[in-house]
């Protein structure tokens, strides 16, 4: 399942606008929350593909039937630049497990790189709803491998990607990839450069929320 904010009319458009103005972007604090608010926006409409179990809770008055999750849920998040969208995800699930990745572009000098994957902590993912946030999806050769990554830790019930824009082909590589993986993308574009980097994009999302890095 494909499912794309930019499809229909809502607030996610101002939000992603927000995030691709290049002199809004001066205002990290800003930016950092407009991540958060696309986050939640995305996990909502996330939640409606959820199972749910029937319940009841008492109130002052009487008994109200109610919905909850039938599995638990488990976000994962590519570090650094998936840290504030996962908060926004986990305003919503926010009894969820939480999995912190690693992954970065290893370049080398002849301009072409691979993704190097240093750290993973993980709770158990058997028969959980599995929830990957990764804000910038280029080539998804680092979604693909975070994926990967977390496959000896359990089978999940579902596996769902949430990301804020993504390159078409990297679309087209997770697809290919992988048959079970739900994608909750906020906008799709259609270039990707030479240098794997998404056009028009926003930028480096991770440098935008927390400051340039040294290149190793």
């Amino acid at each position: 399942m494909l499912f794309n904010l930019q499809s229909s009319n809502n607030i996610g458009h101002l939000i992603l606008s927000q995030l691709r103005d290049a002199q809004i972007q001066m205002d990290r604090h800003r930016f950092r929350n407009n991540l958060r608010r696309l986050g939640s926006i995305l996990a909502y409409q996330l939640s409606h593909s959820l199972e749910y179990i029937d319940g009841s809770v008492e109130t002052p008055l009487g008994v109200a039937s109610t919905k909850a999750l039938k599995n638990r849920v488990v976000i994962a998040t590519i570090l650094r630049a998936g840290l504030p969208m996962q908060e926004g995800v986990i305003e919503v699930f926010d009894e969820a497990d939480a999995a912190f990745i690693a992954a970065y572009r290893k370049h080398h000098k002849d301009g072409t790189f691979k993704i190097r994957l240093d750290y993973l902590t993980c709770p158990d993912l058997e028969g959980c709803d599995l929830i990957l946030v990764d804000p910038m999806v280029a080539t998804g050769a680092s979604t693909a491998k975070a994926l990967e990554a977390m496959e000896p830790y359990g089978k999940p019930n579902s596996r769902h990607l949430i990301t804020a824009v993504a390159a078409n082909e990297g679309i087209e590589h997770l697809q290919r990839m992988t048959t079970d993986l739900n994608i909750w993308v906020g906008a799709i574009d259609e270039e990707l450069t030479a240098k794997s980097y998404i056009v028009p994009g926003l930028g480096d999302a991770g440098d935008l929320c927390f400051g340039p890095k040294l290149q190793s």
